[in-house]
């Protein structure tokens, strides 16, 4: 049937066509009905039908394919942020894509009686972290959230004011505490806070001290803050803990690798902090989560609110976290396991190889572009180490209308996602590893 007919096909005859049965094997009967009614009922117009059999079907495949494609996809991240945000942060590595069948999440093997599923993360976080006690949940956040409505409900928690952070997403320290129950006492000034400051801010509707690492910004110039072990010693001789919130958490020293050095959870322990929370997808180069770690009285009481069943972790996400725990025990292999370390310490040299190979094609698919291989500088991302950047190399290609190059390249098969910058389109390589370099190339427009 390939004349517009004046009146629709009946879905039975429809039904007979061969585009339709392999419809139907892929997508279902009850969908692809769906999909053809939806059509027909969109083209009638006044009486008469104005799509042949063919086009009928084309554009029901259309609406299926949409509806059933997932949301969620693979892109290739050529930001040049390595942890970013908007792209999922910290890639996991392949053996941590967790459990789905029956598990024994909350399952004692040795007993037989009911487990707790913190136990499956609890005692690795102590080796590698010095904290007598540990408990997770959905995201640092959530951590934060977690311990001031367990510790301060009601009563007052001194910060610093050059640590009332705001981080992407809107989520902001003084907007949390709020929320949490706690009440914000602001001590000293947004570039020097003293020890004064904060003895003088204790009294007794203090329940904490909290210390915040400021983790996407930097305070330079004339500037005073207490030291860790400082104010662990101002709390404990008030008789109060001291938690510290440190954003991405890197659990092992990233100097080892070359990189600035960013403060872990067992420098905090070791300083004198009780509770530090953490999180799982930034440095430590998990899945999402909160950790947090400190003193087992306290982590104790933590488990005992009930908004910690709320904001527990799923098996999933657990299983994902232990995996990436136990390759963090052995530093000397991370680089090679943790896909976010060896992006961060891949060298210029390297990257450049990989910007060179891909340069022609990108030159031969976009023939009217200038197509540049150029030296950049990136970033880790996700509020980690804000003042340092990693330098890298991107392919860059200028030319008009960016914007509509910029959606050409998200709407390939694996989207790829770049930044325009300076009137260029820039595709920075560092996250663009040789074992992923076939299927960028494959996917490319090829030349007419």
């Amino acid at each position: 049937m390939n004349k517009s007919p004046r009146t629709p096909p009946s879905l039975h005859s429809l039904f007979g066509e061969s585009q339709t049965i392999g419809l139907i094997a892929t997508y279902g009967r009850t969908a692809v009905v769906e999909a053809i009614r939806a059509t027909l009922d969109a083209h009638r117009n006044g009486g008469r039908f104005t799509l042949t059999t063919a086009e009928i079907l084309n554009e029901a495949e259309t609406a299926l394919t949409r509806r059933f494609t997932p949301s969620q996809r693979p892109v290739f991240n050529l930001t040049g942020t390595v942890l970013h945000t908007n792209l999922g942060r910290a890639i996991l590595p392949p053996e941590a894509a967790g459990l789905l069948g029956a598990t024994n999440l909350e399952f004692d093997l040795a007993t037989g009686r009911r487990g707790e599923r913190d136990d499956h993360v609890s005692v690795l976080l102590h080796e590698l972290t010095g904290a007598e006690a540990a408990t997770v949940v959905n995201n640092n956040a959530a951590a934060v959230l977690l311990v001031l409505n367990t510790l301060a409900l009601g009563k007052q928690v001194p910060v610093s004011r050059g640590e009332l952070i705001e981080i992407g997403g809107g989520f902001r320290i003084p907007e949390i505490m709020s929320r949490s129950g706690a009440i914000l006492r602001e001590v000293g000034t947004t570039n020097r806070t003293h020890p004064r400051d904060y003895q003088n801010a204790i009294g007794p509707e203090t329940a904490a001290l909290m210390r915040v690492h400021q983790a996407n910004y930097a305070i330079e110039g004339f500037t005073t803050s207490v030291p860790t072990r400082d104010l662990a010693t101002i709390a404990h001789d008030a008789g109060l803990p001291l938690v510290e919130d440190l954003g991405s958490g890197s659990l092992i020293n990233l100097e080892r690798w070359g990189l600035p050095h960013e403060p872990t959870p067992r420098e905090s322990i070791q300083a004198g902090v009780d509770l530090v929370t953490f999180s799982g997808d930034k440095l430590l180069g998990g899945p999402q989560c909160g950790l947090i770690v400190g003193r087992a009285e306290l982590i104790k009481r933590l488990n005992a609110n009930p908004l910690k069943r709320a904001l527990r972790l799923d098996k999933g996400r657990l299983a994902a976290l232990e995996t990436v725990l136990r390759i963090s025990l052995d530093p000397d292999d991370m680089a090679r396991r943790l896909p976010t370390i060896r992006l961060l310490i891949r060298t210029e040299a390297e990257i450049a190889a990989t910007a060179n190979r891909i340069a022609p094609a990108l030159r031969s698919a976009w023939p009217d572009r200038d197509v540049a291989v150029e030296p950049c500088r990136g970033q880790i991302g996700s509020g980690a180490l804000p003042v340092d950047l990693l330098p890298s190399v991107a392919v860059t290609l200028r030319g008009g209308a960016l914007d509509r190059l910029a959606g050409e390249l998200r709407a390939l098969p694996r989207p790829v996602i770049g930044r325009i910058h300076e009137g260029r389109l820039w595709l920075d390589c560092r996250c663009l590893e040789p074992v992923e370099e076939a299927e960028f190339l494959a996917q490319l427009p090829k030349p007419v």
